[in-house]
C-alpha cells in the first residue's frame, strides 16, 4: 500500500470520509500529496468517458479541497443555467468565455491570484472523443499566472486516482510537455484508444488581411 493513498479514518470530516468509502466500494483508491501553494492549474488525464467526473467529483469530495473547474459557458446560461447550473456554480464551475477570447486568460489568472485560495482544473483534451492534441489554455494560464501546474491522472486499469505530481513549467514547450508525458505515461482512461496524444496543438496561423 503507498503511504500516499488516503484512508477514509485519516480524514477529518464525515463527507470526506463518505466519499472515499464510495470510492473504494467501487474499487478505486485516491493518492493523494499536499498541494505546494494556495494557487495553480490542474489537468486531468485522460478524459474519455462521463464517468471521468463522476470519479472525480467523489474524488474532490474526499480530499475537501474546493478546486475549481472550467466548463463550457452554454453550461451557466439560459434555462440550464438556472437549473444545473446553479448545482454546477455550487460545485466551483467557472463558464469559459469562448466570445471574448482576448485578454480571457489574464482575467482569469488575475481572479486566480486574487484569491484566498484557487486551483483551476480542466480537462487538456477538451472532448471525450479522439483529439489528435492537446488544448493550449491550460499552459498559457499557468504561464501567465506563474503558478504550479498539478497533473491529475484517472487510471481505469488500476483503478486508481492520482493527485501527487506538480510541475513549474519552464515556457520551453518541448521539455515542458515532455516531463507532462512522464507523469502520465502508463496511466490509461475507459477507453484508451481515444486519448490524446500529449503534445500542444500547434499555433495558429496569422490572420490575413483583407483586401
Amino acid at each position: 500500500m503507498s503511504n500516499l493513498e488516503l484512508q477514509p479514518a485519516t480524514l477529518p470530516t464525515w463527507g470526506q470520509r463518505l466519499s472515499l468509502r464510495i470510492l473504494r466500494l467501487i474499487g478505486w483508491r485516491l493518492l493523494y500529496k499536499p498541494l505546494p501553494g494556495p494557487h495553480g492549474v490542474v489537468v486531468v488525464y485522460p478524459h474519455t468517458s462521463n464517468w471521468d467526473f463522476f470519479i472525480g467529483l467523489l474524488g474532490k469530495w474526499a480530499l475537501g479541497l474546493p478546486f475549481s473547474w472550467l466548463g463550457k459557458e452554454s453550461l451557466f446560461t439560459g434555462l440550464t443555467g438556472r437549473t444545473v447550473g446553479v448545482l454546477l456554480r455550487h460545485w466551483h464551475g467557472i463558464p469559459v468565455e469562448r466570445r471574448t477570447a482576448t485578454g480571457a486568460t489574464a482575467r482569469l489568472a488575475k481572479d486566480m491570484l486574487a484569491s484566498e485560495w484557487c486551483w483551476i482544473a480542466l480537462a487538456p483534451e477538451g472532448t471525450r472523443s479522439y483529439s489528435p492534441h492537446w488544448r493550449t489554455g491550460f499552459y498559457h494560464l499557468t504561464l501567465t499566472a506563474r503558478v504550479p501546474l498539478l497533473m491529475v491522472y484517472m487510471d481505469y486499469p488500476n483503478k486508481t486516482l492520482g493527485v501527487v505530481d506538480t510541475l513549474m513549467l519552464t515556457g520551453d514547450v518541448e521539455r515542458d510537455m515532455a516531463a507532462i508525458a512522464a507523469v502520465f505515461k502508463g496511466h490509461h482512461g475507459l477507453n484508451p484508444q481515444d486519448e490524446a496524444p500529449v503534445v500542444l496543438a500547434p499555433p495558429r496561423p496569422p490572420a490575413q488581411p483583407q483586401a
